[in-house]
């Protein structure tokens, strides 16, 4: 590749006008979007006041599907038009969220302590709670207040530590919990963390996992897992939990700790134990990131992408998700053994029998390997426009 300099030609005097318009029409487009920007919110304050959702499936298909047949009409691409309205609609939920649209007229304050306040969740977790008007008490190694002093004088108390350290600080808060406040925590396994919080309080128990991290743009959409555990007779958590988080734009998946760690053995565990095999592998071959890149395909890209971010994380988190899971075992040994069959289909050279074995994974995926392509050739798309 020639790293020499050419000079810069200079832009033709027709080229130039025609930017300036360009420009123009834009600052056109961004002054309507501020103009739709204002009318959102509007919006928020009706939904606020009647109590109807922010986000409405049909409104938004309908919507869409209107602006593709405008689009189609006006000789624009059906596909870019969808996809630009699609951001403006996520915008647009976002907005709502801000403005507390979806806060229950009777939702009631609370004083929630959290416990590991300063780390990545438990300082999104904060602001979340504090945004919605609740008084937050913040515990954390450097604190004054104690875990045991916030555990006694809160409604609330949510555990956001090292899972590791999970199950000690909820044996460390539990006995000083009254009966009528909710003891809750955001671990990624479910089993351990409730069990503890059940034999060392009387308190509601309802277990949670948000299924993304800290550092997401937005919560609008986001998934959080829900398991209770106990629920206090006279107290009503359930439904103040899952109205504040509903209200931050989460959507809200109930299950039980056990099917919830089972689960997660694939959704984490299989994920990241899979991602760690590339990475390592990688390595040990002595890969030249910059050279790959030079001959990426998209799908690599989008696969060397999201090994090198996983890498960039906190090996503390994912080795005590994987270790901590009590189905890794079974997920590890299924996917050696899955490693072990495709690198003797490979080195047999025998095709018949790899385009079986290929065969019946296609069938075990189903219809959703028809959505997989589709929604898979969007992100390629995107990523592509970003090169």
């Amino acid at each position: 590749m020639s790293t020499s300099s050419q000079p810069e030609q200079p832009i033709p005097p027709a080229l130039q006008t025609l930017r300036d318009r360009i420009d123009q029409i834009d600052h056109q487009f961004m002054d309507l979007l501020a103009e739709r920007h204002r009318v959102v919110g509007e919006v928020a304050a009706v939904k606020r006041e009647t109590g109807i959702p922010i986000r409405d499936d049909g409104r938004e298909a309908a919507l869409l599907a209107d602006r593709r047949s405008v689009a189609d009409r006006s000789g624009l691409n059906p596909e870019v038009t969808e996809s630009l309205f699609r951001l403006v609609l996520w915008a647009s939920r976002n907005r709502q969220a801000q403005l507390h649209a979806a806060v229950p007229q009777d939702l009631t304050s609370q004083r929630v302590a959290v416990i590991g306040a300063e780390g990545g969740m438990g300082t999104m977790m904060s602001g979340l709670l504090q945004d919605l008007g609740n008084e937050v008490l913040t515990v954390d190694r450097n604190t004054t207040l104690t875990i045991e002093q916030a555990a006694a004088s809160a409604d609330v108390v949510l555990v956001s530590v090292d899972i590791r350290e999970t199950e000690e600080v909820i044996r460390r808060a539990g006995p000083h919990l009254c009966e009528d406040s909710l003891f809750t925590d955001v671990t990624s396994t479910k089993h351990d963390p409730v069990a503890a919080m059940l034999a060392s309080s009387t308190a509601s128990v309802i277990g949670t996992h948000p299924l993304f991290g800290p550092g997401v743009h937005s919560l609008q959409g986001q998934r959080i897992a829900i398991t209770p555990g106990r629920l206090v007779d006279g107290t009503d958590w359930m439904t103040w939990l899952t109205s504040t988080l509903r209200a931050a734009g989460l959507t809200l998946l109930e299950t039980t700790p056990e099917d919830h760690d089972r689960v997660m053995a694939v959704v984490q565990v299989l994920t990241h134990f899979s991602t760690e095999v590339i990475g390592r592998t990688m390595e040990h071959l002595d890969v030249s990131i910059e050279e790959t890149l030079r001959f990426t395909s998209p799908i690599y890209h989008l696969e060397l992408l999201m090994t090198a971010r996983h890498f960039a994380q906190s090996p503390n988190l994912y080795s005590a998700i994987q270790m901590s899971n009590p189905n890794t075992k079974e997920v590890a040994t299924a996917f050696r053994a899955a490693a072990a069959e495709f690198d003797a289909l490979v080195q047999s050279g025998d095709a018949a029998a790899f385009r079986e074995a290929f065969g019946e994974v296609s069938a075990f995926f189903g219809d959703f390997a028809e959505t997989a392509l589709a929604e898979s050739t969007h992100l390629i798309d995107r990523l592509v426009e970003r090169s």
